[in-house]
């Protein structure tokens, strides 16, 4: 190998993908999707980037950040792609999507960054924070949500075609607080913390 391939071998950035969500609670359609992601070849790792508060939701009924972040982990384990990210705990809250990015480039330049929304968060894209700056310096990519089409995207932005799942952390709140099952929409590890902790109990 000559030494210009060996420089551009060792300067290769790992593409990542920031999955950023409240994950209240994390469930298998979270992780599906992420698993997608990696299985398309869109990116080497996905951080799933725990948010303290979503600057685009009211905060007020969120789980502690640590328990969302405690739960997360539990649902990755032994998954070497996926990885837990508390990255914004430590931010200005909230905190805006570019400048999230903007730190995470500052502190990890091995790592190029793709951004992952939904297309419901795509529709009113042009109303977020610098939208302008995050499209010129990062890749999105766009999955479906229900009831979403797959729609003409400019360059930079990719549509990831993957599979819907009939699940949403508000359903699951919504069940435990009833006091019925959740087996089959959490990973049974998360099941047992959000039992064991008395989570959505209200």
């Amino acid at each position: 190998m000559s030494l210009l391939l060996l420089r551009n071998f060792l300067m290769e950035k790992i593409r990542t993908v920031i999955f950023g969500g409240s994950f209240d609670p994390i469930h298998v359609g979270h992780l599906s999707l992420a698993s997608e992601v990696v299985a398309s070849g869109l990116a080497g790792e996905v951080w799933f980037l725990v948010s303290p508060q979503n600057p685009h939701k009211e905060a007020c009924r969120l789980s502690d950040e640590n328990v969302r972040m405690q739960m997360v982990q539990l649902a990755i384990e032994g998954n070497e792609k996926f990885k837990a990210s508390d990255f914004e705990f430590t931010l200005p809250r909230p905190s805006y999507t570019i400048n999230t990015l903007s730190a995470l480039e500052k502190a990890f330049p091995d790592r190029e960054f793709v951004l992952l929304i939904g297309a419901d968060n795509w529709e009113k894209f042009d109303r977020w924070y610098r939208h302008e700056e995050i499209l010129a310096r990062y890749e999105i990519i766009v999955y479906p949500r229900e009831n979403s089409l797959k729609q003409e995207l400019p360059e930079g932005v990719t549509w990831l075609s993957a599979e819907l799942h009939d699940v949403s952390s508000t359903q699951i709140r919504e069940l435990v607080a009833k006091g019925c099952s959740i087996s089959g929409l959490v990973v049974p590890a998360v099941e047992k913390f959000i039992n064991q902790n008395n989570l959505y109990i209200w």
